[in-house]
């Protein structure tokens, strides 16, 4: 397991009582990912699904969709929460899917920890299985800078809009709509809805 992995191990069980539900989200992030779904065809992934509340929601509206998580104490939990749902333990850097064979990814902050110089072996590897057309809803931590921060599993990485639109071009992704939101007293977020528009090329 990676550093990551593990610390996200360490604190599973905190986790899932602090954000292991859909009522503890922020309404505004609900119409999103809900907006996203419906529209979103074939199969889908919750790439990085953690607990599973995302994965489960989004099955109970009528997509087919399953959870892939690195930390085996989520996909544990999520399980056992929602049985009639699959889930696995997979790293979002590979993924088990033919090429091609995927209608959306929801990548929500699970590519936070990932080093700016890294990001761009997850995005490829979600243009892999996504098929032309597909589409991506990633949510991210929105700063005037791409840099570091102290998150509170272990460390993580906020992104200035622009830097990160660029790897997803990079990766053959087209921004279609970019959301953010800045609350007194939290991290700004943001969220970047995208269609694949061709094959991942992959940075040097």
């Amino acid at each position: 397991m990676t550093r990551t992995t593990a610390a996200y191990a360490h604190r599973a069980a905190e986790y899932v009582d602090a954000l292991g539900s859909v009522s503890a989200m922020h309404h505004a992030d609900r119409h999103l990912i809900e907006t996203w779904g419906t529209a979103a065809s074939g199969r889908l992934i919750d790439a990085g699904c953690g607990p599973g509340h995302w994965t489960q929601h989004l099955a109970e509206r009528g997509a087919e969709i399953r959870g892939i998580d690195l930390v085996p104490e989520f996909i544990d939990h999520a399980r056992a929460a929602h049985p009639a749902t699959r889930f696995d333990v997979e790293s979002i850097e590979a993924i088990d899917e033919p090429d091609a064979a995927i209608g959306g990814i929801l990548a929500w902050f699970s590519t936070i920890h990932h080093q700016p110089s890294d990001i761009e072996v997850p995005l490829a590897e979600f243009a892999r299985v996504l098929r032309p057309g597909g589409s991506l809803l990633l949510g991210y931590f929105d700063a005037d800078a791409t840099e570091a921060f102290d998150h509170a599993v272990t460390r993580g990485y906020r992104w200035r809009a622009s830097d990160l639109q660029r790897v997803l071009d990079a990766a053959g992704f087209e921004v279609i709509e970019i959301h953010r939101r800045v609350e007194r007293g939290k991290r700004p977020v943001g969220a970047m809805l995208c269609e694949l528009t061709s094959p991942a090329v992959v940075l040097k």
